[in-house]
């Protein structure tokens, strides 16, 4: 059985999962084997596996910095909200229903061996399986049958160390706290803790992480200065997000809608590090700036649900004042399908069944239909030949006149998505559209921006090395490998 260890936090988004895609590429930089894995995970933000089934971006991330394929054993139960309090659930990659909040409280335990079982597949080939807690081992309101935190550790029998924010303030009222309210047998499978996020001198920390010792008890494995490479890297979560609006004084201006469903938003990641661009989402209650070049419809997961929002937020009118003045539409997946004239959801898979009239910018018509399509995609811009390379995740299938001037086409041949007559207004289901340096610079060509090329792909491989010099900096790398058991 190969080594592991378990990564909790003090709660979300204190960098669990950038902390994890860190160590695997430090231990993989040892000549080991290592896989990443995710019990339950809950993010719209999925990737596709070459199975054709679908896990969390971050452990998708986590395998790049392996430098293995992801497979859907990394992350077996995923959930992806597509109401306030419900969501659809995934397992090993594929559909398996949808859970109101109360009734996954109930089910969760049933699905520990589903994941206790991937996570052995796992450990069978590898020599380290690095596992990622999901929220915090300190809400101990949702500890009895737990899958994601304690309760997986216990049954898998992992150590775990405990992470800290201390951007966020409070670390040590954190961290004590979280030694505070675990009960004797949760609270001693924790074996060390690591503060995250740290600016400017770190001695300015030593009494801190001191008096962190003196009241837990627990080894101090370093503190992690704030890396600015993570900025590169794919966020798994919306909250996460970098929301500032787009600006003047670069050559293109690019504004994204931010919707309550969003989901894939790291598509939009190449478009945030192009120096030639001014990137910003649209937050709620604002209106969509007027001097916006290219206006972006991401991917969501309640496609109707979001059209609603979209249109109570005013901003369908700031959308055609864009389109009237000459500003370019892209939409991407849940965002293409919003572009057409119709969207109907008959059989109620991403809320109550119905349909909607869609923004009427394409001559579309989606039917959301049972069976989703998850798989990834090759082939080249139907105008230009630049090649991309991306992913479909999406239960919609699409049809109208305006498929007939494709934006893309696939390797097969076949085409995909849709382009009006004027080139204006566009749209496709592939996910990581511009990951691809030169499908990138082909398609801000076409609104009038230009790239600095290069794949993004490259920045991330890039990302993760610097990410890995930094713990290896900064963390007491030898202490937690014998944690894990090398």
């Amino acid at each position: 059985m190969a080594a592991a260890l378990m990564v909790q936090g003090c709660g979300s988004d204190v960098g669990k999962s950038t902390l994890v895609a860190g160590l695997c590429r430090v231990f993989a930089d040892r000549g080991l084997v290592v896989r990443p894995f995710k019990s339950q995970n809950m993010s719209n933000n999925a990737a596709a596996t070459r199975g054709g089934g679908e896990i969390g971006r971050a452990q998708a991330l986590q395998a790049r910095a392996c430098r293995t394929e992801p497979t859907v054993h990394m992350n077996p139960v995923l959930l992806k909200p597509q109401s306030d309090i419900g969501a659809q659930l995934i397992l090993r990659g594929r559909v398996a229903g949808e859970l109101q909040a109360q009734d996954f409280l109930v089910r969760r335990a049933a699905l520990l061996d589903l994941a206790l079982d991937s996570f052995r597949r796992l450990a069978a080939e590898a020599d380290l399986v690095l596992v990622e807690g999901a929220g915090s081992p300190a809400e101990t309101n949702l500890r009895a049958g737990d899958i994601a935190n304690m309760g997986f550790a216990h049954a898998a029998d992992l150590p775990v160390v405990l992470v800290g924010d201390i951007e966020r303030g409070h670390v040590i009222a954190a961290l004590v706290g979280a030694h505070a309210v675990l009960d004797d047998a949760d609270r001693g499978r924790i074996e060390g803790f690591i503060v995250n996020k740290f600016r400017g001198d770190p001695r300015l920390f030593d009494a801190g992480r001191r008096e962190i010792v003196a009241r837990t008890g627990w080894r101090d494995l370093g503190m992690v200065p704030f890396a600015p490479a993570a900025r590169l890297l794919p966020a798994e979560d919306a909250v996460a997000l970098d929301r500032a609006p787009a600006g003047a004084g670069r050559k293109l201006r690019v504004a994204a809608l931010l919707f309550p469903h969003i989901a894939n938003f790291d598509d939009l990641d190449p478009l945030r590090a192009e120096p030639g661009v001014a990137f910003g989402f649209v937050e709620p209650g604002r209106p969509l700036p007027g001097d916006v070049d290219l206006l972006i419809l991401p991917g969501t997961k309640a496609t109707i649900a979001d059209l609603a929002f979209l249109r109570a937020q005013g901003w369908d009118i700031d959308i055609a004042a864009h389109v009237r003045r000459g500003g370019g539409v892209l939409g991407l997946c849940g965002g293409f399908q919003m572009l057409g004239r119709r969207i109907a959801d008959p059989h109620g898979l991403e809320g109550p069944a119905g349909e909607a009239a869609g923004l009427g910018l394409l001559d579309l018509d989606t039917v959301l239909a049972r069976e989703k399509t998850v798989r990834p995609v090759s082939g080249a811009l139907a105008d230009g030949g630049a090649a991309f390379a991306g992913y479909e995740i999406h239960a919609g299938v699409t049809v109208g006149a305006a498929l007939g001037r494709p934006l893309l086409r696939r390797a097969d041949g076949a085409a995909e998505g849709a382009v009006s007559a004027d080139g204006r207004i566009a749209g496709a289901y592939i996910h990581g559209l511009f990951d691809q340096g030169a499908a990138r610079a082909a398609l801000l060509a076409r609104f009038g921006g230009a790239s600095a090329g290069g794949d993004h792909g490259e920045a991330v491989e890039a990302a993760l090395d610097q990410l890995a010099e930094t713990l290896r900096r900064s963390l007491d790398i030898d202490a937690i490998a014998r944690i894990a058991g090398l």
